[in-house]
């Protein structure tokens, strides 16, 4: 006995996970990842081993993340003070190119990197990459935030189809050179939606949707689209969570199976969604028939 597991304790958690491994094997699965999981040290290696044995199981897996704590540290370390409007970051032309530096280079590179050293064959793209993501102005108040027009998509297909772990960085362009910040949440819903993805999961710092946001234990485990709409009108879905939950729809809109709203700051909460009878957080359906 090891860790405190019997060698037949380990064989009956890899026999009841077996019906989850059939049903994604050969899928496509998208992860938004972001947040304090990507902070915290141990928790990026557990998530990138997690992202790893999914891979070695044949899940095909895309990981879009972000990285706003990074970008904050260089802009102060650069004496450059971080602005935001409603949420979203207001970025001037030293900006983004701060943000393409960070996103597209160091976090990039340095979660391709954890996923070989892992075991995993993973390749960075960030979204100027094959023009992945096409974008324009959202807001002229907000300079060089990008509202996405365009994916295109045959770039991760093809990694996909080689056996590649996607790495995205979720920085845009247009056809005129200019580089856009685009919110990590929407750009992981559009390319779930073109990828046609079985599942979108949303990491997050908290459990999901909760009925009282001051109650863990009042999580709503699952919602259809519909059901979303009357727990924006009763208030229950509110602040942060409201354009989380219109990523979620947006995705399920565009053609992903369903999303996952969870907790990535819970050790393996990844494996636990995904190769586990008790799932984790809220997942968000289409319209119930």
């Amino acid at each position: 006995m090891k860790n405190g597991f019997s060698n037949m304790e380990r064989a009956e958690v890899l026999t009841q996970a077996l019906p989850y491994i059939k049903r994604y094997t050969g899928k496509t699965v998208v992860i938004k990842y972001g947040g304090n999981a990507m902070i915290n040290e141990t928790l990026k290696q557990q998530v990138m081993e997690d992202i790893v044995l999914l891979w070695l199981i044949g899940v095909k897996v895309v990981l879009v993340h972000g990285g706003g704590p990074e970008i904050n540290d260089l802009m102060g370390r650069l004496g450059k003070k971080a602005e935001f409007v409603d949420g979203l970051r207001v970025t001037d032309k030293e900006t983004v190119d701060i943000v393409q530096m960070v996103l597209a280079g160091k976090v990039n590179k340095t979660l391709v990197n954890l996923l070989e050293m892992k075991g995993g064959k993973a390749i960075g793209l960030s979204g100027m990459d094959g023009r992945l993501i096409e974008a324009r102005i959202k807001d002229e108040r907000l300079g060089f935030v990008g509202e996405i027009t365009k994916i295109h998509i045959k770039p991760v297909e093809d990694l996909l189809e080689n056996g590649y772990i996607p790495v995205i960085s979720t920085v845009g362009c247009d056809k005129q050179g200019n580089t856009y910040n685009i919110n990590g949440d929407t750009a992981a819903a559009q390319v779930a939606g073109a990828l046609g993805a079985e599942r979108l999961i949303m990491m997050t710092d908290i459990a999901g949707i909760l009925r009282d946001k001051d109650d863990p234990d009042s999580l709503i485990p699952e919602i259809t689209i519909n059901e979303a709409e009357r727990l924006y009108d009763e208030g229950i879905i509110s602040g942060g969570m409201i354009p989380k939950v219109d990523c979620c729809i947006e995705a399920i809109n565009n053609g992903v199976k369903n999303v996952i709203i969870m907790d990535g700051t819970v050790p393996h909460s990844i494996l636990m969604e995904l190769l586990t009878d008790e799932g984790a957080g809220t997942m968000v359906t289409g319209v119930k028939k």
